[in-house]
């Protein structure tokens, strides 16, 4: 069946404890599930809600190895009624509104704070004008900051107005490409991504390098902007910094209004937090808020991720959420990203932000800035690996462990003292730990 065979294939890249615990009480509807639209059953909407927040993506990415098609991924519980699956969105006349919105993601649903408070605002302005100010508006941020819900909020305010919606990543827009051009139908792409009152693309720097869609890109947002249509784009980093996105591009995504979201403040991931519990019916106290805030990375998307699976945990058990579980979860969180961090990886991020060469951290130079960036290394490699003191004691052409515990005590103290110090390594460790993520 084929889908056991892809919930095989998901045991293959994760966790045994996921797996047991969540993956394996899937069943897959086979009745109800056609060759673009997979169900799974879940014995709770709990275990459904987790699934569908870590998992539900690469569940249709696994569907597209196999078959070759795009497949739309449903995690319910057994108790939900069937629902049939939308019609899919390449038709033969162009699409009406959007199918892909996420109603959900909403103005009012998105917590502002100063990280954030001038993208918000520049959404909401093209949402109540669409055409009329920041034409095109480009959110660029890091991952799980935001963008892509403040996309989906200008999408479900102008479907009240009635007006044609077209959501995709700019991976969606290339296959939609790809396709109609391998079928001589391009009139139909263009009818689609041409006809729209606006047109929002998520994640735009993977058209980097993509000469051919960039060309039908180009022409697609001349015609749109021309006939005053908005458009709006995200990506990690501003137009200008996007390697291999030719300039005539970068030139028109500067048109508009460039708008940066900013990693979460402490208060903001507060507020963040409170908000999730409230949208998903989950109570957390005030104590347990404030610590998974601290002690969490910014990824709005991973913090929503541990909020479900501890309602999830406390479901299964019939406990209630306590300071030990939160902490156990985030200590399991922290097992997940660190168990496939190399030291390479280490070595090589300190080496580049540093500007010393990855050969020098391991050689015994007493130079100032090869020291630094080698206690640096070992603090790391001993806080984000399973690593024991000996073993990178033997990395790193030590006596023994004590050189390696010294260090440690010395970095330690250094954080301590030194606030910017302490900066400069939460952000490798952010850089590290976020490079890791977008890696699974």
């Amino acid at each position: 069946m084929l889908g056991n065979k892809i919930l095989l294939m998901l045991k293959e890249e994760i966790s045994q404890l996921e797996y047991e615990r969540y993956i394996k009480r899937l069943q897959y509807d086979e009745i109800h599930s056609k060759v673009d639209f997979a169900i799974f059953n879940a014995p709770n909407p709990f275990i459904a809600n987790w699934v569908k927040t870590k998992y539900g993506k690469k569940l249709s990415q696994l569907f597209e190895m196999e078959t070759g098609m795009k497949t739309e991924v449903e995690i319910r519980t057994q108790k939900q009624k069937f629902i049939k699956p939308p019609k899919p969105i390449i038709s033969e006349q162009p699409p009406s509104s959007s199918t892909k919105i996420n109603p959900t993601y909403t103005f009012e649903n998105f917590v502002v704070g100063s990280s954030n408070q001038f993208a918000y605002t520049a959404a909401y302005k093209v949402a109540e004008k669409p055409g009329k100010v920041y034409n095109p508006l480009f959110l660029y941020g890091g991952v799980g900051l935001g963008k892509t819900h403040l996309l989906h909020a200008i999408g479900n305010l102008n479907i009240k107005q009635n007006r044609i919606i077209i959501y995709a990543t700019i991976e969606q827009f290339m296959n939609d490409f790809t396709y109609h051009l391998r079928h001589k139908t391009i009139e139909k792409f263009r009818a689609k991504y041409r006809k729209c009152d606006i047109l929002l693309i998520d994640d735009i720097q993977f058209l980097s390098g993509k000469e051919g869609t960039q060309e039908e890109f180009f022409h697609t947002f001349n015609e749109l902007h021309t006939e005053g249509k908005q458009i709006v784009l995200t990506s990690d980093q501003p137009p200008q910094k996007i390697i291999g996105l030719e300039d005539r591009l970068k030139s028109r995504f500067e048109w508009g209004l460039i708008a940066d979201i900013q990693p979460p403040e402490l208060e903001t991931k507060i507020a963040i937090i409170k908000k999730k519990c409230e949208l998903n019916g989950i109570y957390l106290s005030e104590e347990i808020i404030n610590y998974l805030a601290a002690n969490m990375d910014s990824n709005i998307r991973e913090i929503e991720g541990v909020i479900l699976k501890l309602n999830a945990y406390s479901s299964l058990v019939n406990q209630q959420i306590t300071m030990e579980l939160a902490n156990n979860v985030l200590n399991e969180q922290r097992r997940e990203l660190q168990k496939d961090i190399s030291l390479k990886e280490i070595v090589d991020t300190v080496a580049i932000e540093l500007n010393v060469k990855p050969s020098e951290i391991k050689s015994k130079s007493k130079k100032r800035q090869i020291v630094k960036a080698r206690r640096i290394v070992i603090y790391l490699a001993r806080t984000l690996t399973p690593n024991s003191m000996p073993q990178l004691a033997q990395f790193f052409g030590m006596k023994d462990h004590t050189s390696v515990s010294h260090t440690m005590k010395k970095v330690k103290e250094m954080m301590e003292k030194d606030s910017s110090f302490k900066l400069e390594i939460d952000e490798l460790i952010h850089k590290i730990q976020h490079s890791r993520c977008e890696k699974l």
